[in-house]
């Protein structure tokens, strides 16, 4: 699958501390430790909508993670899925009479437009759960050979189902109790009551083909991928196990990123999936919650439309920590808005402080478990001393509008 285009990187002098980053399984912030190429898997789309904030602060996050692991040496091995054939995408195609492959190229390629204007990285690896049906398939089979997943005793529909026992570790990424389990399950896409299955958590692998549903032919019979393994497989077969980070929002923590991980250990007899499992918080809108059932999402398309700076959204969506939920109102984007004027005036400016100190002080932030609300602040300082005429270095304006663009992604141009 086509990822979009890859905006120009600029590389700054010096180099800033390790990064470290929170990861969910341990409950702590620990040191990330990769080797010369640093390896990533963020989970990506379902493309029956357009991009709302709620995934673009999860992208710009993760953009931030790419960023510092090349300001730091590291070359940056990105994988991401669309997972382009799933419920929700059939559901929406039917109600808007559309056919659903249509609807998911339409939204995925607004999703790369939305992903371009926010200066997002691109990944070099995006991948269509589609064009990995061979993929799953052939780690459907392993599973079964192995004994770690089974067919139910149903003959009109012989799913395959992962057995929750098959990892001896299995919990150990969300750290939740089996009461918060049955309900996220049941809450998240699982299907704790069908029939014939042997404990209401175990995952679904191959959905045998139903009337009016996308099917593929396999080996085990014709039917179509589980959402959890798409992006085992995936990731198994690009980055290997053991890679070093993966994430997404913290709805995902169970029951997806729970049994991604279980099914490639137990593919891979190994003891941890990634390294570490990051997880970004929800954005709500005034108050409430974001979700499509409510109808109140925010949509980066829709706010381009009207004349937002890309650049504001992201500088909005950067203004508070990564880790924790937090409210889109219209005071959160004037904020972002004059910011981003004031740091475009004063890197404009003839002259100000020495840039190395700021920058100094950004890459601290970063390196802290994303501290981008410190971050931001450390250049808002920087912008003040120039309003006050402060520094006499011609070549600093230039020098932190370079560092800003290569940390935090926002063009000062």
């Amino acid at each position: 699958m086509q990822s979009w285009p890859d905006p120009a990187l600029p590389v700054i002098p010096g180099t800033g501390p390790a990064l470290r980053l929170h990861d969910t399984s341990d409950a702590q912030v620990r040191p990330v430790s990769p080797g010369a190429t640093a390896t990533m898997y963020v989970c990506g789309i379902t493309p029956y909508d357009a991009t709302h904030l709620g995934h673009a602060a999860t992208y710009v996050t993760f953009d931030v993670v790419n960023r510092v692991l090349r300001d730091l040496g590291h070359e940056v091995h990105y994988v991401q899925n669309v997972t382009d054939v799933d419920d929700p995408l059939f559901e929406r195609a039917d109600r808007d009479g559309v056919d659903w492959r249509d609807l998911g190229a339409r939204e995925t390629q607004l999703f790369r437009e939305d992903m371009t204007a926010l200066r997002v990285l691109p990944p070099r690896d995006y991948i269509g759960a589609v064009e990995s049906i061979d993929e799953v398939v052939e780690v459907v089979g392993k599973l079964l050979a192995s004994g770690a997943a089974y067919v139910v005793d149903d003959a009109e529909y012989p799913d395959i189902y992962f057995r929750v026992d098959a990892t001896e570790q299995f919990g150990y990424e969300s750290g939740y109790d089996r009461a918060t389990m049955d309900r996220f399950f049941a809450e998240r896409g699982g299907d704790p009551d069908r029939p014939g299955k042997r404990d209401p958590l175990d995952a679904l692998l191959w959905r045998a083909a139903r009337a009016g549903e996308p099917s593929w032919d396999s080996p085990h019979g014709p039917g179509r991928p589980g959402w959890h393994i798409e992006c085992s497989a995936i990731a198994l077969n690009r980055l290997g196990v053991e890679f070093d980070i993966q994430g997404g929002g913290n709805d995902l923590i169970f029951p997806h990123h729970e049994f991604s991980a279980a099914h490639g250990e137990a593919l891979t007899d190994s003891r941890r999936f990634a390294r570490h499992y990051v997880h970004t918080g929800m954005v709500g809108l005034d108050g409430e919650k974001m979700s499509k059932s409510r109808g109140n999402l925010v949509f980066v398309s829709h706010l381009r439309r009207d004349g937002v700076d890309p650049a504001a959204v992201r500088l909005a969506l950067l203004s508070e920590h990564y880790r924790g939920d937090r409210m889109w109102t219209d005071a959160v984007l004037d904020t972002a808005r004059e910011r981003l004027r004031r740091w475009r005036a004063a890197a404009a400016a003839p002259s100000g402080p020495d840039a190395g100190p700021t920058v100094d002080r950004v890459r601290q932030h970063l390196a802290d478990d994303l501290d981008t609300p410190k971050a931001l602040t450390a250049v808002d300082a920087w912008c003040s001393d120039v309003e006050l005429g402060l520094g006499g270095s011609e070549q600093a304006p230039a020098d932190i509008a370079r560092a800003v663009d290569a940390l935090l992604g926002v063009d000062l141009a």
